[in-house]
């Protein structure tokens, strides 16, 4: 690690390619000629028509998103995906959400506020430490769609196989997982993800939507909630966040030339949590909460046994340069986040760190 960095193991905002940080760096004072940063920059200007152009031309590439798709940049973050989804998709006032989690659990409690939910699995009886059984699911047939949360930031599960929904339309948070494996966009009527964990600064998401779902009747819903505004407008309805876009642009740019697209970003994200699930199988201290089969790549929770030993390993590996490990405060314990941009070296590093600790507290 250059310039005093540390591993930063974050759930989000969380760690970006160094590549990418240093063009920021280059550019923020001029930024390729133009004689201002992009901060500073009006987002009607060609020079960021082309920033915002480049964003999405890459994504488009690193993806293969169909062209019945659109791809709006939405500021919001996820949170607010979560009441544009009902608000935009309802046309029948019912959608089947499954729950795994704690972001799938927020997105249902503000789906409930728009129409009729129904919760068709749910792994809420096991602390949501794995994927329920989605191969026969009992979805009416006037509901709308089918809600999954891919990835849990919180709990560290991930599905590996998509659930059947007969047919209706599947709708997923990529948040956490955003561009960390292959996706196939046509088995999705829309994807989002909020970009501050996996590919940019905070404050935006991005959102993948069918053509076809993108309404044209929703006159009582205020303009700003209606994707129609976004695709119309090309995502500048109003000023974007700029800044945010133009760094997610260097990331899918990185992305697909320096990694070589996302076939080899999963074999390296496998390769590297490999590293931690192996350590956490084999200790007699630290234990994985996730069932194996649906354990993430992106965030891994593990515990000790104890709180006040958990809280104990926090404070050694920060003292070790090792940053926010500390679990979420609604489930403590501990939590790596090793999202695409922590190299192989972080997660080895914080591995001898943790058997270090082992050993002195054997």
């Amino acid at each position: 690690m250059k310039y005093g960095r540390i591993y930063n193991f974050s759930a989000g905002p969380s760690t970006l390619p160094e590549k990418v940080l240093e063009e920021v760096r280059d550019e923020m004072m001029n930024y390729r000629g133009s004689g201002m940063c992009v901060m500073e920059m009006s987002h009607r200007s060609p020079v960021y028509q082309k920033i915002i152009d480049d964003a999405e031309k890459d994504l488009r590439e690193l993806m293969s998103i169909p062209d019945n798709y659109k791809v709006l940049f939405i500021q919001g973050g996820a949170t607010l995906q979560f009441s544009m989804i009902p608000m935009n998709l309802m046309k029948n006032g019912k959608a089947v959400y499954i729950e795994t989690g704690a972001w799938s659990k927020k997105a249902i409690a503000e789906a409930k506020k728009v129409g009729e939910v129904i919760v068709a699995a749910s792994s809420k009886d096991k602390n949501y430490t794995y994927i329920p059984d989605c191969s026969d699911l009992d979805i009416p047939e006037d509901a709308d769609y089918v809600y999954i949360c891919e990835n849990e930031t919180i709990h560290g599960v991930t599905w590996n196989k998509l659930p059947n929904t007969k047919g209706k339309i599947l709708v997923s948070d990529q948040s956490s997982m955003f561009l960390s494996r292959p996706c196939n966009v046509a088995d999705y009527g829309l994807i989002y993800g909020g970009v501050q964990k996996n590919v940019g600064p905070a404050g935006l998401a991005v959102v993948i939507i069918r053509e076809d779902l993108i309404r044209d009747d929703l006159k009582d819903l205020p303009i700003y909630l209606q994707y129609k505004t976004h695709a119309d407008n090309g995502s500048m309805y109003n000023t974007p966040n700029c800044w945010a876009i133009y760094v997610c642009g260097k990331v899918f740019k990185y992305l697909k030339d320096d990694i070589g697209g996302l076939e080899n970003m999963n074999k390296i994200n496998i390769d590297k949590a490999k590293v931690m699930y192996d350590f956490l199988d084999s200790s007699k201290i630290f234990k994985g909460t996730v069932e194996k089969k649906d354990r993430s790549l992106m965030n891994i929770p593990f515990v000790t046994g104890t709180p006040e030993q958990d809280a104990e390993v926090v404070a050694y590996t920060k003292a070790a340069g090792f940053a926010n490990l500390k679990g979420h405060k609604s489930v403590g314990g501990l939590r790596a986040s090793i999202y695409n941009a922590m190299p192989k070296e972080g997660v080895e590093a914080l591995v001898d760190c943790l058997t270090k600790y082992e050993k002195e507290h054997a």
